[in-house]
């Protein structure tokens, strides 16, 4: 079941503090106010007072432990686990269909806002076989086997219009392969081939692998590559270097802070600097500053980590 997809928002929505607190039988925490307190069930340390719930809106906050955050990052805490893996476990408990509620969410949406629904990039009904994951171009590019195997990145030498080029496959939030990307390797033009309808605009790469509360968001696939063998598994690229409104709410959906890592140069700066502007009234956000000129995928790991402390 844990492996199962979720939708984060359709379960925030459906599962309120109280119903937790109740299942994990936390009936010690006195009324004050518009708020329950008393001792943290998480840390379970001194101080009788130091655990708040706001039951309204649904969040917490311990002053002693510094716990905080919705029922998701409740759960997570108290089963010591990610917070994809509390969301799944609360989809479980609960019995939440979360495919059903969110689209049932988002209809509703739009219907209100007289807006129709957001272009969708549909499941690919076939994988590209033979994609040589050995390929001395990715080795050049401070990519490992070991990580080009676990993205499916390598050279295609089949029919198509992706042939001779470096595939990179694309997964929705569900983990649904929706296309391939491919990079030339030999100079031609378009340095980066897209299939024709598909909306690069609707995904962030490599989103499906991003476990945890915190995010970084680079520009393009290979910056989310290296930064991911860096040691840094919750990363996602944009495919660009701006952001759609359906990306941030992809962002604002499932995390809680998020550190730009953009390119630097003028454009990058710029775009971090508006993404910023965007995101900071929901979500903490950190600027990571890429020496001037470099890409992150040009940097190696120490300096990565420098950079992201």
């Amino acid at each position: 079941m844990e492996n199962s997809w979720v939708d984060f928002r359709a379960i925030k929505a459906a599962v309120t503090m109280q119903a937790i607190l109740d299942r994990y039988k936390i009936n010690w925490l006195r009324k004050s106010g518009g708020e329950l307190r008393g001792r943290c069930p998480i840390h379970e340390g001194e101080g009788g007072d130091a655990f708040h719930v706001s039951v309204t809106k649904n969040a917490f906050h311990c002053f002693s432990c510094k716990a905080r955050g919705n029922v998701l990052d409740f759960v997570a805490a108290m089963e010591k686990c990610s917070v994809r893996v509390a969301a799944a476990r609360m989809q479980e408990w609960f019995s939440i269909d979360s495919r059903s509620a969110a689209a049932d969410a988002n209809r509703s949406t739009r219907e209100k806002r007289g807006e129709e629904a957001q272009p969708e990039n549909k499941p690919l009904a076939f994988e590209l076989k033979g994609v040589d994951s050995a390929h001395p171009y990715l080795a050049e590019r401070g990519i490992t086997r070991e990580t080009a195997e676990t993205f499916g990145v390598g050279l295609f030498s089949g029919r198509g219009s992706m042939s001779g080029r470096v595939v990179i496959p694309i997964h929705n939030e569900r983990g649904e392969l929706v296309a391939y990307a491919g990079r030339s390797i030999d100079g031609s033009e378009p340095r980066y081939k897209l299939p024709a309808g598909s909306h690069k605009g609707h995904v962030l790469f490599n989103l499906h692998r991003a476990t945890t509360a915190d995010v970084i968001v680079v520009e393009g696939f290979f910056d989310c590559i290296k930064v991911w063998q860096a040691g840094h598994p919750s990363v996602v690229a944009l495919m660009g270097c701006t952001l759609s409104e359906h990306q941030e709410k992809l962002l604002l959906e499932r995390f809680q802070k998020v550190t730009l890592l953009l390119d630097g140069d003028d454009a990058g700066m710029k775009a971090s600097e508006e993404i910023a502007r965007r995101l900071v009234r929901r979500v903490h956000v950190r600027l990571a500053e890429v020496p001037d000129g470099k890409q992150p995928d040009q940097l190696d790991a120490e300096q990565l980590g420098a950079l992201l402390g």
